[in-house]
């Protein structure tokens, strides 16, 4: 009975001792410190520190960037606008065909018509008056062009006006000059005459004070 009480006492202990050596012990190390260096094929097992470590030449960068942008505008180009063509009928017609035409995105607009040109009809008009021996009138009609006008007062030649020619023309023109075909150019050369002869008879003034 006395050696079976021991028995007893003595698993106890051992099963004591064992619990107190799993709780208060601590992890196993290797005795020996292994370091793998990138780009070795060592294959270590347990515990272990792997470094990767790339070095820079000092002021030397490493910089990579990727930017990929893709934009899409698709646009159709629109229909065009025909515009209509107008022609005269005949050579012997002093109208001009104008014609235009716009067109934008689902919207368009042309049209055109017939315009008059004056300077044809009135060469014509005194081609046709001249031939029927109305040379004065054929004249006359000339002179409505303010080119015409002034280049035949230039000349010494006044055009015709109220049946009158030649001088007894340049009075009535002078007396009426509102009906000049070139007034408005007329008015400004003119005012510009009388700006020039103010300023000479300034200088002149200031001539003969210095003078005297």
């Amino acid at each position: 009975m006395e050696t079976a009480r021991m028995n007893y006492y003595f698993t106890g202990i051992l099963i004591l001792m064992l619990t107190a050596l799993a709780f208060c012990g601590g992890p196993a190390y290797s005795g020996s410190t292994q370091t793998n260096t990138s780009g070795s094929n060592t294959a270590i097992e347990g515990g272990y520190t792997s470094t990767a470590t790339t070095t820079y030449q000092s002021g030397s960068e490493s910089t990579s960037t990727t930017n990929n942008t893709t934009n899409s505008d698709i646009k159709s180009a629109p229909p065009s606008a025909a515009a209509p063509s107008y022609n005269s009928m005949t050579q012997d017609v002093c109208a001009v065909g104008v014609s235009g035409g716009i067109q934008t995105f689902g919207f368009g607009v042309s049209g055109g018509k017939h315009t008059i040109d004056k300077n044809c009809e009135r060469l014509k008009l005194a081609r046709i008056l001249n031939d029927f021996g109305m040379k004065v009138a054929a004249v006359a009609i000339l002179c409505q062009d303010p080119r015409v006008f002034e280049s035949m007062i230039q000349a010494g030649t006044p055009c015709p006006i109220d049946g009158k020619i030649g001088k007894n023309a340049l009075v009535l023109w002078n007396k009426y000059q509102f009906e000049r075909p070139d007034f408005n150019a007329y008015v400004k050369r003119m005012a510009k005459r009388e700006k020039t002869d103010e300023k000479k008879q300034k200088i002149n003034k200031k001539n003969k004070k210095k003078a005297k």
